[in-house]
């Protein structure tokens, strides 16, 4: 089976935790590399956004980046992206028409811009399209936090475009299932849910003092944020909870992203604010390695986000052995266990996480190494391996489903079927079409 996986807005080789990258780039690259692992070849494509970055990357035998020059290299805000999704779709098509006919078994988009070039292409090469929304215009216009900006109709538009034409559709959880069904109409038969995974491999637990010590960090209480910077992931949250709760040092380990890039230095303003400056530690966006380490360090860590489809972050450190305090939306109920391997706050009123985080911290040892053997046991469950196998499924049920669709139409009508899947007919005969 050979893959063509769409990225546009975002590169799976870009540092989490800066501009736009963050959980969908994991996931695209570590579904990649355990695809190839079983014999997958995997070609993802993804906007080039430097004139540095080489067309053609090979990440790992059977996984290809392709970096497609589409618009400036930089200072191309996310939103204005759909203006440059031609050039993007032309680039995807150009390479592929140097292989012969038949070269992709399917396409697999990422986000709604890719979902849109996704539908040109699998129309293109007669190949199914399975999408992953990662997110939704309407989830997260209906939990704004407060000033945020919404996401612009257009999107609403443009995902809703992708869930109608789109062979199968992906989802990390029943709760995002349910919302493809009732907010865009999406037919439940094309739904698969597939958890994402985490590497166990790495996120392992360690040395808490040792960490601490890596990151100079000081011997006392300690909860870590890690994620983008900006309103929807609810870190001043955080340092408002934090401001009630002395004694207790707050890391924030992530860069400015998204509409927290109109005020890039806002939690060091609001901490200043709090007076509670020298007891929050910021850190830049961290390599894999030091992303363990962070985990390793802190007692607790919070994911206070006002929408998330799962909450890689929030499985990654109970890989570590750390509990996790998250707000109880999106997939986050499923990836903590409420009371078991951490704590959901069913809000995001300072006062009420400053009460959650203060009784877990105010926990006896024995009480909390049994919460952090329970979040070890719990982020198991979420192997990449286990992801992949789910993958392969509905990538299977799709390419199926999709040949049984077209021979009925071509049943029906000789001349339909052709038509409808990019004159492939004329293409097996070796005529580009």
């Amino acid at each position: 089976m050979r893959v063509a996986v769409l990225s546009v807005h975002t590169s799976p080789l870009a540092q989490p935790g800066t501009g736009d990258a963050g959980g969908m780039n994991v996931y695209v690259l570590q579904t990649a590399l355990h695809l190839a692992q079983r014999g997958v070849e995997v070609e993802i494509f993804t906007r080039a956004t430097s004139s540095s970055d080489e067309p053609v990357v090979q990440v790992a035998p059977g996984v290809l980046v392709r970096n497609v020059v589409a618009g400036p290299f930089e200072g191309l805000d996310k939103y204005d992206l759909p203006t440059q999704l031609c050039a993007f779709t032309a680039g995807v098509l150009r390479a592929e028409a140097t292989h012969e006919p038949g070269y992709y078994d399917i396409v697999h988009s990422h986000y709604w811009l890719s979902g849109q070039v996704g539908w040109l292409a699998r129309d293109r090469w007669a190949v199914p399209l399975v999408h992953t929304a990662h997110t939704l215009a309407a989830v997260k216009n209906a939990s704004l936090a407060e000033g945020d900006a919404p996401e612009p109709a257009l999107r609403a538009v443009g995902e809703q475009q992708v869930v109608d034409e789109a062979d199968r559709l992906i989802v990390n959880t029943d709760d995002e299932a349910r919302q493809l069904v009732s907010l865009h109409n999406a037919d439940p038969t094309r739904i698969d849910v597939v958890h994402p995974g985490v590497d166990l491999a790495t996120f392992t637990p360690g040395d808490r003092d040792a960490a601490r010590r890596a990151l100079g960090l000081p011997d006392e209480p300690t909860v870590a944020f890690v994620g983008r910077i900006q309103p929807l992931k609810a870190p001043d949250v955080l340092l408002r909870a934090a401001a009630k709760l002395p004694g207790v040092r707050i890391v924030i380990a992530g860069g400015p992203s998204g509409s927290g890039l109109a005020a890039p230095d806002g939690l060091l303003r609001l901490a200043d604010d709090l007076g509670i400056s020298d007891r929050v530690t910021f850190l830049p966006p961290q390599s894999r390695d030091n992303l363990v380490k962070v985990y390793r360090a802190a007692d607790l860590v919070a994911v206070p986000s006002y929408s998330e489809s799962f909450g890689l972050v929030a499985v990654e450190a109970q890989a570590c052995g750390t509990p996790v305090a998250a707000a109880a939306v999106g997939g986050l109920p499923v990836a903590v266990r409420d009371g078991v391997s951490g704590a959901l706050v069913p809000d995001h009123d300072p006062d009420h996480w400053a009460a959650v985080l203060g009784d877990l911290l105010g926990q006896d040892r024995a009480r909390r190494d049994e919460m952090g053997a329970a979040a070890v046991r719990h982020a198991a469950t979420f192997s990449w391996d286990h992801t992949v196998d789910s993958l392969l499924e509905a990538y299977r049920r799709a390419i199926a489903d999709y040949a049984h669709t077209h021979e009925r139409a071509a049943t029906r009508d000789p001349l339909a079927a052709p038509r409808r899947a990019g004159l492939r007919w004329s293409r097996r005969r070796g005529v580009r079409a």
